[in-house]
Formats: C-alpha cells, sequence, structure tokens
C-alpha cells in the first residue's frame, strides 16, 4: 500500500502523523510512504531523517493526497483539504465528526473509508489512540490556565500554588477522565486547591483513592457544580462521551456567577465544547472574555508541546497503521475488534451510531 504523510495545516499545528521511525516501519512492511516536504519539522523531524528511513518526500500536499491509498493525518481535514480526498481513498486521523458535519458530507460523498483516532475502543471502554492526547491536554490545560490567570492577560492574577499566609488558587475540573486526572495531577502538584466533579460513584471512589485527600471529589450535580463554579479561579472542562458532541454542562447563567478574571479552559471544544459561552480559539488568539470570564478553547492544545506529542501519538497510531495497510480495513478489523468502533464513514454512510446521532442531532436543528 501506498500511505501518504501530508503537513498539518491547522493554526499552529506542529504535529506530524509519522516519525521517521514509523516510515522504516511501515517500509520494512514493504510498503511506500510519501512525505510531504517539511512536515515533520515543526515536531523536529527534517526531510533528511524521512529520506535516510525510506520515504519518498514530495514537494506539494496534491502529490501526497492524490497518489496515496491511505492518508494518515494528526488533525481532521479542513475545508482547504476537502478537494484533495480521492474517491475511495482510507483516512486514518483524528475526525471529531460530530462539531463538524459538513467533512461528514465529504467523507460520504466521495466514498472515503475514514478511521477516528478517537472513537478506537478497546473492550474494557478505553480509548487508546485518544488517552495519550487527553493527558498531554489535560496538563497543558493548568500549564496554560496558570499563565493566562496573571494579570497582563487579564486574568485574576492568582498564582496557582499561592505563598505562605496566602490562600491557593481554587482549580474546578468538570470531568474525572482522562484529560481531568492529568490536570488534577498537574493542579495539585502546583499546589492547588482542587475539586473534581464527576457523574461516576466508581469513578469518584478512584479518584479520592488515587488523589488521596489531596483534591476533592464532588458528585457532578446541579448544586455542587454551582457551588464550584462560583468560587473557582480556574475551570477546566473534561466531559467527553465518544463520538458525540459534549454535553453543555456550564451554562452561560454559571458563567456570569464566576469570579471576575477567572478563566475556562475548555479541552472538550474538539467535540463543540462543554460551556455554553465557549467557541474554538487558537494558539494566535487563545482567549476571548464573556461577562468578565476568559475563556481559552484551542483545538489542537497538544500541537504546543509538538515532539512530546507525536511521540505519544504515533506510539498508539503506529500499530493500527500498519495493520490497515497490510489487511485493508475489514479484515484489520477482526484481527483488531477495536477498529470496528474507529470507523466513522464508509460506503457513503456514517457507520458510527454515536455519530449517526450526533449529526442527526445537528441537522434536526
Amino acid at each position: 500500500m501506498r500511505v501518504g504523510i501530508p503537513k498539518e495545516i491547522k493554526n499552529r499545528e506542529y504535529r506530524v502523523s509519522a516519525t521517521p521511525d514509523c516510515v522504516r516501519a511501515y517500509r520494512s512492511a514493504g510498503h511506500e510512504v510519501l512525505v510531504q516536504e517539511g512536515a515533520g519539522a515543526g515536531a523536529g523531524f527534517e526531510d533528511p531523517a524521512y529520506a535516510a528511513a525510506g520515504a519518498k518526500l514530495v514537494s506539494s500536499a496534491h502529490d501526497v493526497w492524490a497518489n496515496a491509498d491511505m492518508i494518515v493525518k494528526v488533525k481532521e481535514p479542513l475545508p482547504e483539504e476537502y478537494d484533495l480526498l480521492q474517491t475511495h481513498q482510507t483516512l486514518f486521523t483524528y475526525l471529531h465528526l460530530a462539531a463538524v458535519p459538513d467533512l461528514a458530507e465529504v467523507l460520504m460523498r466521495k466514498q472515503v473509508t475514514a478511521i477516528a483516532y478517537e472513537t478506537i475502543e478497546l473492550a474494557d471502554g478505553s480509548l487508546p489512540c485518544l488517552t495519550p492526547m487527553s493527558a498531554i491536554a489535560g496538563r497543558l490545560a493548568v500549564q496554560e490556565g496558570a499563565k493566562y490567570l496573571e494579570r497582563p492577560f487579564g486574568g485574576r492574577g492568582v498564582l496557582l500554588g499561592g505563598v505562605p499566609g496566602v490562600q491557593r488558587g481554587r482549580v474546578v475540573i468538570v470531568g474525572g477522565g482522562v484529560v481531568g486526572t492529568h490536570a488534577a495531577k498537574m493542579a495539585v502538584g502546583l499546589g492547588a486547591e482542587v475539586t473534581i466533579l464527576e457523574l461516576s460513584q466508581r469513578r469518584l471512589g478512584e479518584l479520592d483513592d488515587l488523589f488521596g485527600g489531596r483534591a476533592q471529589t464532588l458528585v457532578s450535580n446541579e448544586a455542587n457544580l454551582s457551588h464550584a463554579l462560583a468560587d473557582a479561579d480556574l475551570v477546566i472542562g473534561a466531559v467527553l462521551i465518544t463520538g458525540a458532541r459534549a454535553p453543555k454542562v456550564i451554562r452561560r447563567d454559571h458563567v456570569a456567577r464566576m469570579l471576575p478574571g477567572s478563566l475556562i479552559v475548555d479541552v472538550a471544544i474538539d467535540q463543540g465544547g462543554c460551556a455554553e459561552t465557549i467557541r474554538p480559539t487558537s494558539h494566535d488568539e487563545p482567549i476571548y472574555t464573556v461577562d468578565n470570564v476568559l475563556h481559552y478553547a484551542v483545538p489542537n492544545m497538544p500541537a504546543a508541546v509538538a515532539r512530546t506529542s507525536t511521540l505519544a501519538l504515533t506510539s498508539t497510531t503506529l500499530p493500527y497503521g500498519l495493520l490497515l495497510a497490510e489487511r485493508g480495513y475489514e479484515a484489520a478489523s477482526r484481527h483488531k475488534p477495536e477498529l470496528a468502533h474507529g470507523l466513522n464513514v464508509a460506503a457513503g454512510r456514517v457507520a458510527h451510531p454515536v455519530v449517526a446521532n450526533a449529526l442527526s442531532l445537528l441537522r434536526a436543528a
């Protein structure tokens, strides 16, 4: 199979979907690999390293898309890339189609077989290709939050860890999954006062055991959420329903009651965001203000640490990519059943039931 690695074009997207070591693995399995010149430079992987690994370097995105049987990306194709998609091509990337219905229509029209990293799901419910980026995004949410709470950015001027004799910053994390857990680890490590809100009693017990009293755990209900948000310096939205749009658990009236200069970092923005007042931002313009509350919602947060993110991502996606290249989707999914959950679009229809439902709700709205 001919595998294509295009350069990412999303704002400040420095990650790449395959390292030179990945290329070497594809080549060892007998596949040809087309890499767009400069595709890995943002993550510190230069063209000569790809050439040495056996890649064929091509000068343009068109050369990659037009000649590859399978495209491996990091982020979903943007509108500028829609015309580059080839009929019956295989696309392996993050898709988040519940938030981009126009892309779903293009994939269906072009009969693309689209496998989404974020819905590949193991029997225990874990998401192996989403987990590494969720972990990084959760940690970055606190790092970025600490920065934008500084007064020059319009924040409250609060140091999350405080100092002796002064109250520590208050961090509220909505959702106790992978993002929320890693955000809590970072916030606790900085010395902040941390509260995690979560629906699952089982997960609340696990979090309580994990943090041993260093973070408060609360059932995510209206009373607890309203009280926690009103006192928070930093709120991290970490709500996920696999394949679906994120529920809007942080309402506009919640935001109106938050402290002036406090900050919401909505890590759920890839799936539409979990705050009613949220909209996607970018690394160039990461924040805006509603009701004196700062909002940060960069969909590709992990791109800021591109080297770490690329290595973490490709360590989980490469085995699936090799299997898809060797056997094709149908045979690969029989060998690795979790790939069946990854299939979002095939044969001109949306194949994932949760994604299909999310898109139908959008059309109805």
